[in-house]
C-alpha cells in the first residue's frame, strides 16, 4: 500500500507543475507578451493595472476621444509624447497607418516590450531624460500625473515643459485644477474622462490650446 502512494507522488507533483506552468503562462500574456494567435499588445488590458503604482486605465471610449485630440493636436507628421498615460499611448499606436509618431515616458518597465517608443520616466527626476529626447520637439504632450499632489504635479510640469513645442492635455482630478492652471496655464475642459474602474476622485481633463474636448 505505502509503494502506491509513493508512486502517487512524482505524478501529483507533475500536476501541479504543469499547472503552475500553465498559470505563469497564462500571466505572461496578459502582462503583454505576443502569441501565436497574435495577441494584440496595444490594447488596453494588456498589460494589467498595478494599483501600487497608483495605475488606472482609461475606458475604451475615453482613450480613444483622448488619442484623437491628441493626433489631430498634433497635425500631419507631428509628434505626441504620453507621459504616464500608457492606454492613450496604446489607442495611438492602434491606428495604423496614420501620419503621426508617438513615444511613451513611463515607470514601469513592463511598457518596456514598446521598444525604442518606451522611455523609461521617474518623475522625482523630472528632466532626466535621454539625450536624443531633444526639448520642444513635440507638437503636443498628454499627461497623466500618477498622484493628485502638487509636488507630483510640478514636477511633471517640468517634463511636460522641455517636451512640448506648446501644446498641453492634462488629465489629472478636478481637485488640481487651481495647481493645473499655476504650473502649466491649462483651463479645464467640459469633456469628462472616464476609466475602466470608478475612480474615487472626480477626473477632468485640462488645456493650453483650443481643442475638440470643450
Amino acid at each position: 500500500k505505502m509503494d502506491d502512494d509513493d508512486d502517487d507522488i512524482p505524478q501529483l507533483s507533475s500536476h501541479t507543475l504543469a499547472a503552475l506552468q500553465e498559470f505563469y503562462l497564462e500571466q505572461q500574456q496578459r502582462e503583454g507578451m505576443k502569441t501565436s494567435q497574435g495577441f494584440n499588445q496595444y490594447s488596453i488590458g494588456s498589460i494589467e493595472e498595478d494599483w501600487q503604482l497608483s495605475q488606472f486605465w482609461y475606458s475604451d471610449e475615453t482613450a480613444a476621444c483622448l488619442a484623437n485630440e491628441a493626433a489631430v493636436a498634433a497635425g500631419k507628421g507631428g509628434r505626441i509624447a504620453c507621459v504616464s498615460a500608457p492606454s492613450v499611448y496604446q489607442k495611438l499606436k492602434e491606428q495604423d497607418g496614420k501620419d503621426f509618431s508617438v513615444c511613451i515616458l513611463e515607470y514601469d518597465r513592463r511598457f518596456s516590450i514598446y521598444g525604442e517608443e518606451f522611455i523609461f520616466y521617474d518623475y522625482n527626476q523630472p528632466l532626466n531624460l535621454p539625450e536624443n529626447l531633444l526639448p520642444h520637439s513635440f507638437d503636443i504632450v498628454i499627461a497623466d500625473p500618477p498622484y493628485l499632489s502638487e509636488e507630483c504635479l510640478q514636477k511633471t510640469a517640468e517634463t511636460i515643459k522641455y517636451l512640448t513645442k506648446g501644446k498641453i492635455l492634462l488629465c489629472t482630478g478636478a481637485i488640481m485644477e487651481e495647481h493645473a492652471a499655476k504650473h502649466l496655464g491649462v483651463k479645464i475642459c467640459k469633456f469628462i474622462p472616464k476609466h475602466s474602474r470608478n475612480l474615487g476622485n472626480e477626473f477632468r481633463c485640462y488645456v493650453n490650446y483650443a481643442s475638440g474636448l470643450d
